[in-house]
This record gives structure tokens, C-alpha cells and sequence, in this order.
């Protein structure tokens, strides 16, 4: 089974034959972040550390595409746009939210929280079985209703 990276690669070289501009730039984009993390931790990625540095790009595109939609730049917005996309699809089946609201339920368990002091600890347990399945910033956000009781 080839992980993330390796695919990756795979891709970079499948877009260069094809002449695929677009692509090869949003892939090289791509392993040039994989590799700068590398290369300041002083360590190989893995899947999770490779998903990890997708979706902080994926962040990223988010937060630029509504600054050019609020200054009108369609242009801009296609680009990263097709960029999300792309980096998207190397990502692993997200989750669905009965199984995310599972994994909630049995971490607040696990950790017998209590109360919003608790969500660190909840969290802790969370990134490490939902890293790439889902959102964290929706998972944070129930986790903090029901610990809230919200």
C-alpha cells in the first residue's frame, strides 16, 4: 500500500507527462510543505503528519478564497479553488457525524470530563483517532457543547 507521500510523488510525475501546469504547481506547492516540516523536524512524515500539513494548507485556501471573494477576484478564487480540491482528494473518507458524535461520547468517557476545564483532555485523545476524518474545528465545537451542556 503507497502512503500519501509516495501517491503524491506518483502524481507529480503522472501531471508532468500530461503537461498538466496546474497540477504539477499545486503538487510541488504541496511537497515543497511536506518537505519543509521535514526538514525543521528533522524527521519522515507519516500519513497523519502528512494529513496534518494537507489540512493546514486546506485551511489556508479557505481563508484566502473568502478575502479574494470579498475583493472580487474571481480569478483568484478559481485558483485556490482547484487547489482545495486537489488536496482534498488526499485526504482519507472523512467520517460521518453519528460516527464523530460516537468518538465524542467515548473520549468524554475515557477521560471522565466534566466540564469545559476538561476539553484539553478530551481534545488530546480526539486528534489522535480523528486526525484527517473530520474537521477539528467542528469536532471542538461538540465537544464543547456537551461538555457545556449546551
Amino acid at each position: 500500500m503507497m502512503t500519501i507521500k509516495e501517491r503524491i510523488n506518483e502524481d507529480v510525475r503522472n501531471a508532468m507527462r500530461a503537461r498538466e501546469a496546474r497540477r504539477v504547481g499545486a503538487l510541488r506547492l504541496l511537497l515543497a510543505a511536506i518537505k519543509q516540516r521535514e526538514v525543521d523536524e528533522r524527521i519522515e512524515l507519516d500519513d497523519t503528519a502528512v494529513v496534518a500539513v494537507i489540512n493546514r494548507m486546506l485551511k489556508q485556501r479557505r481563508d484566502s478564497i473568502a478575502q479574494y471573494a470579498a475583493a472580487g477576484r474571481q480569478d483568484l478564487v478559481d485558483a485556490e479553488s482547484f487547489e482545495m480540491e486537489l488536496l482534498a482528494g488526499y485526504l482519507p473518507v472523512g467520517l460521518s457525524a453519528s460516527e464523530i458524535s460516537d468518538a465524542v461520547t467515548t473520549a468524554i468517557a475515557e477521560t471522565s470530563a466534566r466540564g469545559p476545564a476538561d476539553m484539553g483532555k478530551v481534545m488530546a485523545v480526539l486528534r489522535a483517532k480523528l486526525a484527517g476524518g473530520a474537521d477539528m474545528g467542528e469536532v471542538s465545537r461538540l465537544v464543547r457543547s456537551r461538555l457545556t451542556g449546551s
